[in-house]
């Protein structure tokens, strides 16, 4: 899909703030509430707005030990991958997951508390999945950047 500068612009606006009036959109994009409200619904109609979410303070809600465990399982056999990929999908304390190429097969974004935490959910939850060769943990010192924003 191609896009002239207003929509540039009104996607960047809707990523800073999605709960922006379409009144306070058509006055920063000089544009009628109504311009601004069909350019919108063009877009999420097209799938280039996929949803809208609320970004949770990870500080304020405890959840902010970060851990990026990475993942080999034991085969590539399809049906181990997607075994794999379906049991990952209930675990609440992964908030995102890749599959990868290199050592490892997988890598994995883990919010949690703390190390007694991980630990825990490492014991109960991660290493009783089948088909998991081994795992390797790094543990978040700070953060440089995290944005949810893409620039077109």
């Amino acid at each position: 899909m191609r896009f002239d500068d207003i929509d540039r612009n009104l996607l960047l606006f809707l990523q800073q703030d999605s709960k922006q009036t379409t009144k306070e959109l058509a006055y920063k994009l000089g544009l009628s509430v109504t311009a601004v409200y069909e350019r919108i619904r063009k877009l999420e109609n097209a799938g280039v707005i996929a949803k809208y979410v609320a970004i949770l303070d990870r500080h304020k809600i405890n959840r902010d030990f970060i851990v990026l465990c990475h993942v080999k399982l034991t085969q590539h056999k399809k049906e181990y991958v997607l075994q794999f990929e379906k049991e990952i999908m209930d675990l609440q304390e992964v908030t995102e997951c890749f599959h990868v190429s290199g050592d490892y097969d997988y890598i994995l974004k883990i919010g949690v508390r703390d190390m007694d935490d991980y630990r825990n959910f490492m014991l109960s939850k991660l290493t009783t999945l089948n088909h998991i060769a081994s795992t390797h943990s790094s543990f978040m010192i700070s953060e440089i950047k995290n944005t949810t924003a893409i620039v077109l």
